[in-house]
C-alpha cells in the first residue's frame, strides 16, 4: 500500500486524553516530527481526529 508522511505541528498539552493517545498511536511524539505510516482508512481516521495538530506532508 502507498506511504503518507504526518507531521506533528502543534502541542497536544490542553487536549483530551483520547486526542494524546491518537497521536502516540500514530507514533507522534515531539513537535515537528515526522513520520510515515501506511495510507489506510483506520489512519485517515486518527488524522481526522487530530487534524488540528497535524499535517500530511507530500
Amino acid at each position: 500500500m502507498a506511504k503518507i508522511k504526518i507531521k506533528q505541528i502543534r502541542s497536544k498539552i490542553g487536549y483530551p486524553i483520547d486526542q494524546k493517545r491518537t497521536l502516540e498511536s500514530l507514533g507522534l511524539r515531539k513537535i515537528s516530527q515526522v513520520v510515515e505510516v501506511e495510507d489506510n482508512p483506520s489512519i485517515r481516521g486518527m488524522i481526522r481526529k487530530v487534524h488540528h495538530l497535524v499535517t500530511v506532508v507530500e
